[in-house]
């Protein structure tokens, strides 16, 4: 009797080690570009946690043009991206080409705590819409030029993606200009919306106001919150041409 259990004692460890040791279950994802032209990386960002906070602190030394991603896909035939082994999860897609062009997806992460991620039609009214619009183009910021790129919600909570620039000269370097992207929002209390101190801030970027200029940095919902579990995934996507680019939002050369 005493032999029986020493060998189950014995075994325990080894049964642990061989189900630690089972590779994490993961999906082929599979991004289909069509015509997109000069495509030089497409990435995957697993940004957000369940809960809507960063998994990764925000690079003050990120680069426009060399963006992090946690995973990086190989071109395949007739211009499609394939991740082979992508773990379960949410993730944002980011797409760079050549011409100064960054097309990356989004999703509307919660900005207070225990709040809910928001699908990206949320719909809101016209009546809110102007009166956020114009109360986010009239804060004052270090930034310059504050523009909401999308927003949407409820009759509780409105959350927005707004970009803001700075190309106004300043004592940093001389011709230094900054861009960021952050999730607002703003929620309904007493009879009035009223913006939340708190934010969700995506990126931040140093870099010179002629570069900055320069580029077309586009978001896109559609590229925003792939949900991957372990079977395959397909997206089919192509990069806006300047005639279907109006209703893609972000940075034009300017």
């Amino acid at each position: 009797m005493n032999s029986t259990h020493s060998t189950a004692l014995v075994s325990l460890p080894l049964f642990l080690t061989l189900v630690l040791a089972q590779p994490a279950e993961a999906a082929k994802v599979t991004v289909d570009l069509g015509k997109s032209q000069g495509v030089t990386l497409v990435g995957a960002l697993n940004r957000w946690d369940q809960d809507g906070n960063e998994r990764r602190p925000v690079d003050p030394k990120a680069k426009i043009d060399a963006p992090h991603v946690d995973a990086t896909a190989t071109r395949s035939a007739d211009n499609r991206w394939v991740f082979e082994n992508l773990p379960p999860g949410k993730y944002d897609l980011l797409i760079l080409a050549q011409g100064r062009v960054r097309v990356e997806g989004w999703q509307y992460a919660p900005v207070r705590e225990f709040d809910l991620f928001l699908p990206a039609d949320a719909a809101t009214d016209e009546k809110t819409r102007e009166f956020i619009v114009d109360h986010v183009t009239k804060s004052r910021h270090y930034e310059n030029r504050i523009v909401p790129l999308y927003l949407g919600g409820d009759k509780k909570a409105v959350r927005v993606l707004v970009m803001l620039i700075r190309d106004e000269p300043t004592s940093y370097k001389p011709g230094v200009g900054t861009i960021r992207h952050e999730i607002w929002q703003y929620t309904w209390n007493y009879g009035g919306w009223q913006k939340e101190k708190r934010t969700r801030v995506m990126d931040r970027i140093l870099l010179q106001v002629s570069e900055l200029r320069q580029w077309t940095w586009l978001w896109d919902a559609r590229l925003g919150g792939i949900e991957v579990k372990d079977s395959p995934v397909t997206i089919k996507y192509e990069i806006p041409t300047d005639s279907a680019a109006k209703p893609i939002k972000g940075l034009r050369p300017y």
